[in-house]
C-alpha cells in the first residue's frame, strides 16, 4: 500500500471506517490523489477533494463523527500543519479587523435569501434551537428566543441592542412578546434590508454597522444587550473590545446574553475560512473569560452544545429537500457538495463534543444577584 494511502488508512480505522467499505459511514474513494491531498493539506484536503467529487460517503455525519470521536487526526501531518498556520495567523493578524468586517456577510449571509428561506425555519434563526420541549425546528426556534427572553427579564418599554441581529427574528419575537423596542446591527446587507422590510409593522430597526461603532451612536442606551450566533466572527484579538462595546452600550443595572459556539481548544478551521466563514474562529472557555474580566461578572453559563446537531440535521434535510427548487445556476452540484460537507461536518462536531453552544449572562453589578433560568 503507497504511504499516503497507509497513513489515511490507519487514521480511519481507529475510527473504524474502512475503505470502500459496505456500511454507511465507509468512505468510497473515486480518485486515488485523495490520500496525498489529505495528508498534505488536512480537512482543507478533505473537503475540497469531496466538493470535487474524488470520494463519497452514504452517512457523511456519522463518518466524520468517528474521525472526531477517534481523537487520531494529529496522525495526519497536514492537519497539523493547517491549524498551526491558522493558530499562527490569527496571533499575527487580526483578520476581523474593522477593514474585514464586511467580508463574512459578503461571502456568507448575502449569498441569496432564497437559500436560507429553503432551509432555515419560517423564522429565519440561523443559530442553534432549544430542542428541551420541542419537537419541531419551528419549536426548537421559537423556544430558543423565549428562552433568551426570559434569561434577559425582558420587561415592556425596555431597549434591547442585538448585535449581530440576523434576519431579525429574535428582536421580532422580543417586540411581539415582550414589549420591548430593538436595535439590531449587522454585516449583512440582504439580512437587514430583509428584517427591515417584513418587521416594519413593529418598534424594531436594523442598521448595517460595525459593533465597533456602536459605542460612539448609543453610549449606555440599552437595558439590555444580546448576541446570538455573532462572536464566532469577532477574533482573539478583538474579544476584549467587543466585551467593552457590549459594556458602553449597557445601563448599570442592565444584562447581557452572548450566544455562541465555543470549543475545549477553539480555533479556526482552513476549510471553513475558505468556503464559509471568513475569518471565523471558535473561541475557547479560558478566552471567553479572560475578555470579561473587570468588565462583567459572569451570572450563568449553559451549555446545550448537544441541541446544535439536532438543528443542523433539520437544516441539512430541509437543504436537501428544497435543493431541487433552488436555482441550480447559482447553486450548483459543486454548491451543493460544499453545503452539504458544512452542515454535516458542523453537526459531527456537535455530537462528537469537539463543539459546544455556551450562553452566558452577564452583569455589571447586577444588585441582588440573578436567578437562571432554563
Amino acid at each position: 500500500m503507497a504511504l499516503g494511502k497507509r497513513l489515511v488508512a490507519d487514521v480511519l480505522k481507529k475510527a473504524d471506517i474502512e475503505i470502500n467499505g459496505s456500511r454507511p459511514w465507509d468512505i468510497q474513494v473515486h480518485d486515488d490523489r485523495l490520500y496525498w491531498r489529505v495528508v498534505l493539506s488536512g480537512s482543507l484536503g478533505l473537503g475540497d477533494s469531496y466538493m470535487d467529487g474524488w470520494w463519497d460517503v452514504e452517512d457523511l455525519t456519522e463518518m466524520m463523527r468517528r474521525i472526531m470521536r477517534s481523537d487520531n487526526t494529529e496522525k495526519v501531518p497536514g492537519q497539523k500543519l493547517m491549524l498551526g498556520a491558522m493558530a499562527l495567523l490569527n496571533k499575527i493578524i487580526n483578520l476581523q479587523s474593522k477593514s474585514r468586517a464586511f467580508i463574512v456577510g459578503e461571502k456568507h449571509y448575502d449569498i441569496g435569501n432564497d437559500l436560507y428561506k429553503a432551509m432555515l425555519d419560517p423564522s429565519m434563526t440561523y443559530t442553534c434551537g432549544y430542542w428541551k420541549d420541542a419537537k419541531t425546528l419551528e419549536e426548537a426556534q421559537h423556544e430558543k428566543l423565549d428562552l433568551i427572553c426570559r434569561k434577559l427579564q425582558l420587561a415592556p418599554g425596555m431597549r434591547v441592542l442585538d448585535i449581530g441581529s440576523g434576519w431579525g427574528s429574535f428582536a421580532a419575537h422580543a417586540a411581539k412578546h415582550y414589549g420591548v423596542s430593538v436595535v439590531g446591527v449587522t454585516v449583512s446587507k440582504e439580512q437587514a434590508d430583509l428584517a427591515q422590510k417584513k418587521y416594519a409593522d413593529l418598534p424594531v430597526e436594523f442598521k448595517l454597522l460595525d459593533y465597533r461603532d456602536i459605542p460612539k451612536m448609543y453610549p449606555g442606551a440599552f437595558d439590555r444587550v444580546v448576541s446570538i450566533g455573532m462572536f464566532e466572527h469577532v477574533g482573539p484579538k478583538n474579544y476584549r473590545d467587543y466585551m467593552e462595546v457590549a459594556s458602553a452600550a449597557l445601563k448599570p443595572d442592565g444584562l447581557f446574553l452572548l450566544h455562541t459556539i465555543g470549543g475545549h481548544e477553539g480555533g479556526a478551521d482552513a476549510w471553513m475560512n475558505k468556503h464559509i466563514f471568513p475569518g471565523g474562529v471558535i473561541p475557547n472557555l479560558e478566552q471567553v473569560a479572560h475578555s470579561v474580566v473587570g468588565v462583567f461578572i459572569a451570572e450563568d453559563l449553559h451549555n446545550f452544545g448537544p441541541y446544535y446537531a439536532k438543528t443542523l440535521k433539520a437544516w441539512r434535510d430541509n437543504f436537501d429537500a428544497h435543493y431541487d427548487s433552488l436555482d441550480h445556476h447559482k447553486y450548483d452540484e459543486r454548491f451543493r457538495r460544499m453545503w452539504r460537507f458544512y452542515l454535516c461536518v458542523s453537526e459531527a462536531g456537535f455530537a462528537a463534543r469537539w463543539l459546544q453552544l455556551w450562553q452566558f449572562v452577564f452583569s455589571k453589578k447586577l444588585e441582588g444577584g440573578y436567578e437562571s433560568v432554563r
